[in-house]
């Protein structure tokens, strides 16, 4: 099997790559810089990298037209709210023109290829009902999470009106080994990492707030399901489907490295973009014979050994 990842070095397309390398397929990893290829050092000899930005879009399509893929799994594009609003011209290039471009390509080519895109929570926006799941309004309160869903909408719309083989998964906040440690970026590493660091973490709040938090080998088992048995034309949440409050995750991260707890108000440009309360009823996924393993304290313990 042909497989193409954009965004291929990055957290959750190296460990995807990890995980499809064991099955003996044909992978081409595109990235826009070689500045991540240690995620992938111990088996970069068995894949092919093509440094390329998507944003490219002449070299992208001729990059499709030599390889002819099978599966297309498209992670790559800005992930940065703050981005998103300081250049929203390059995050409508990267997050949704990308999409519209791709799937544009399968179909000129007619390729029986699997396009499936990976997205975000944040395209919910503010949810008026908990839990969320596949039929859940959404409203986004940032660029960024406009764009991505634009993209599910291009999915959407090829597949019904061209019948293109199109899969979606949604993640929520995902964590582990491999993943920047950014605040703006990915709030969850970036406090394991000051716990370990720093030996001290700053909690917005005083912790009274709840995500769904995933370790990223269950996304990566989600995402191969969805690949094998997901149904085309479809939307699947990886998520734990539980609340983890977070105070309680200031308090797993001071047991495992005994660091200061800070509490300290919510920053007023965090307020305008919150999605606040978030926990996503994964049911769908689950109906496929698949179900999260690792525990937040587990996978705390494996992000703080990675380090």
């Amino acid at each position: 099997m042909k497989i193409v990842i954009t965004g291929g070095l990055g957290f959750v397309g190296s460990h995807l790559a990890d995980s499809l390398l064991k099955k003996n397929h044909n992978i081409t990893l595109i990235t826009r810089g070689l500045s991540k290829k240690s995620n992938i050092l111990n088996i970069s000899k068995k894949i092919k990298i093509e440094k390329l930005d998507i944003t490219n879009f002449p070299k992208l399509g001729k990059l499709i037209e030599k390889i002819k893929p099978n599966i297309i799994i498209h992670l790559a594009g800005n992930t940065s709210h703050s981005m998103s609003f300081d250049k929203p011209m390059l995050d409508i290039d990267s997050n949704a023109k990308s999409t519209l471009f791709i799937l544009e390509k399968i179909k000129q080519m007619n390729l029986k290829c699997k396009f499936i895109l990976g997205s975000t929570f944040i395209v919910v926006g503010r949810p008026k009902k908990l839990p969320v799941d596949e039929t859940s309004a959404c409203n986004p309160t940032t660029i960024y999470g406009t764009n991505r869903l634009s993209s599910e909408y291009y999915c959407k719309i090829y597949h019904e009106v061209y019948g293109l083989d199109t899969r979606i998964f949604r993640i929520t906040n995902s964590y582990g080994p491999r993943e920047q440690v950014i605040p703006k970026k990915n709030a969850v590493n970036f406090l394991i990492h000051s716990a370990i660091s720093d030996k001290k973490i700053s909690i917005f709040n005083k912790g009274n707030f709840f995500r769904d938090l995933i370790f990223i080998s269950d996304v990566i088992s989600g995402i191969n399901i969805i690949m094998k048995k997901g149904k085309s034309g479809n939307l699947y949440w990886i998520s734990s489907g539980k609340k983890t409050w977070f105070y309680n995750f200031a308090k797993l991260l001071k047991k495992q490295t005994n660091c200061k707890i800070n509490y300290v108000p919510t920053p007023r440009y965090t307020k305008k973009i919150d999605v606040g309360n978030f926990v996503v009823n994964n049911s769908k996924l689950k109906s496929l014979g698949w179900k999260p393993v690792v525990s937040l304290e587990d996978g705390i313990k494996k992000t703080l050994d990675s380090f």
